[in-house]
């Protein structure tokens, strides 16, 4: 019978990830209905990604053109709840900038997982989850 790898395995041998794109306008739901704005990556950056990636929730650092290096936390995946028809991946940096930086290349370094893309019953069990993924993440 064959041995199949742990997931923490096949997730840890791509990290760490590191990717850069430019950050696009998403869904508009990060900042309105989440409180928590995010910059997602056009199509090619997504098409690039490991093909044997797991969807989820990462964490690591992340750079705005030549600015500074931030921690962040990113979801690579479909956003069940919202039943997204294409994969994202929505970026979220543990910063408040002074202004926008849609178009702005946003270079990031994924360096562990936190856990899997799942879905959430309602919008506060979303936002809690969230919530407690950044904070795991600031750690």
């Amino acid at each position: 019978m064959p041995r199949h790898e742990p997931i923490s395995d096949c997730i840890m041998r791509h990290l760490p990830y590191f990717y850069s794109g430019q950050a696009m306008r998403g869904f508009g739901r990060g900042s309105k209905q989440l409180g928590m704005p995010t910059a997602n990556f056009p199509e090619q950056v997504i098409d690039n990604l490991p093909a044997d990636i797991f969807t989820g929730i990462y964490y690591g650092w992340a750079s705005v053109g030549s600015g500074d290096v931030h921690k962040m936390v990113v979801g690579i995946g479909w956003n069940p709840y919202y039943k997204n028809t294409k994969k994202s991946m929505e970026t979220h940096i543990m910063h408040t900038f002074k202004e926008g930086f849609y178009g702005e290349i946003l270079n990031v370094a994924i360096v562990d997982y936190l856990r899997p893309e799942k879905n959430f019953d309602s919008l506060e069990s979303l936002i809690s989850a969230i919530q407690g993924d950044t904070e795991e993440a600031k750690k």
